[in-house]
């Protein structure tokens, strides 16, 4: 009993510190323009990977231990099928896990549902209206950095590298000056028109155009986007990606429109979200640090966290959308969603499953489902 006491204060202290870190984490963002740039190129070296709590709780272990995180993985299950064992690899004897928000999927019985809709939580139900199997609540679950690893070598399989091997046939070509060394150029026009609009290459001043190097019209019978026709590939693919960006987001149509949101978190989450992209498929791009960036947001710790989670979202998405199909299967490195899962330290299977009933992998019960 006192043992399960200990490990559920232990529990108790590494939440709060948890969220003190993330509050900390978020308070920064809305105080300073610069913390947002950093933050948006510490996640483009992640390929958008994560969501924002995830992305602090890893950043948050990664400065306690005084490393530079690489690429995450579990362990992997007895298959080989997944994890670094997919990878030939194992995690060294002795190394500390950290620690991801997983989401914990289950059918509800039918009274948890009828009571988490008695407290205006929406439950999914089937068309009999059976619950269905659905995210319950999120629970810690452990992952490696590649660093902590041994074995085959391995290349981390981000979005930049599974296009380059499309592209090639198997050999990263060689980057030349001044081109766009992503290649995504003709894919993100597709996404452009698949959500509806028409794209075209303009002279600038043109109408619409103006001075802007692109520009999304919305309007009756008009849904157009106009990227200007005298940039360089490389900047031609960075606006055109901007414009994708507004779209998903919603700033032009769709369920946003109505929220009358400030130009300058416009800007904010569309020029974030195309440099993420941009960074994670190899093209290096400028994000906007103007002090008005982030001035619209007045220092509003919920509205820079919606407006993080918006680009983080998005951003993945887009990423998912442009990486070729083959390479998604390696989408358990970042979903964290598996619940068997090795945590603890390396130190052999016993311990392993004592530790993982222990600690960090107990559920944390949360009906409303939110994202973590």
């Amino acid at each position: 009993m006192a043992r399960s006491q200990q490990s559920e204060q232990e529990r108790a202290e590494l939440l709060d510190k948890i969220k003190a870190d993330f509050d900390a984490r978020l308070a920064r963002l809305a105080a300073d323009p610069a913390e947002w740039v950093t933050f948006i190129e510490t996640v483009a070296g992640f390929g958008a990977q994560y969501t924002l709590n995830n992305q602090f709780l890893l950043l948050m272990q990664a400065e306690q231990r005084e490393m530079t995180p690489t690429f995450f993985l579990p362990f992997g299950n007895k298959a080989a099928t997944s994890g670094w064992k997919k990878h030939k690899r194992s995690v060294r004897e002795g190394e500390k896990a950290f620690y991801v928000w997983a989401p914990v999927r289950r059918r509800p019985t039918e009274d948890e549902a009828q009571r988490w809709e008695a407290e205006g939580r929406k439950v999914q139900r089937d068309e009999f209206g059976r619950p269905v199997m659905q995210v319950v609540g999120f629970r810690l679950s452990a992952t490696f950095d590649l660093s902590q690893t041994e074995g085959e070598p391995v290349e981390v399989p981000t979005v930049q590298r599974a296009r380059r091997i499309k592209t090639a046939g198997g050999q990263a070509p060689q980057l030349l000056d001044g081109a766009d060394p992503t290649g995504v150029f003709d894919d993100v026009v597709k996404l452009i028109k698949d959500a509806g609009y028409a794209f075209d290459l303009a002279a600038p001043g043109s109408q619409y155009l103006g001075k802007a190097n692109g520009v999304t019209v919305t309007g009756l019978g008009v849904r157009q986007v106009l990227v200007r026709d005298d940039v360089s590939p490389a900047q031609r693919t960075k606006t055109s990606m901007h414009e994708l960006a507004h779209i998903r987001c919603d700033h032009t149509n769709g369920v946003r429109l109505g929220e009358s949101l400030h130009r300058g978190r416009k800007e904010t989450e569309a020029e974030s979200v195309a440099h993420l992209c941009c960074r994670a498929l190899g093209l290096d791009t400028r994000v906007y640090s103007d002090a008005y960036v982030l001035g619209w947001a007045k220092g509003d710790m919920d509205l820079v966290k919606d407006c993080a989670e918006t680009v983080l979202r998005v951003a993945k998405a887009i990423l998912k959308d442009l990486t070729p199909a083959e390479a998604i299967a390696d989408e358990d490195a970042v979903n964290a969603s598996t619940v068997r899962r090795r945590s603890g330290t390396r130190s052999g299977a016993g311990r392993d499953r004592s530790r993982r009933r222990a600690a960090g992998e107990r559920r944390i019960e949360d009906p409303a489902g939110d994202e973590r």
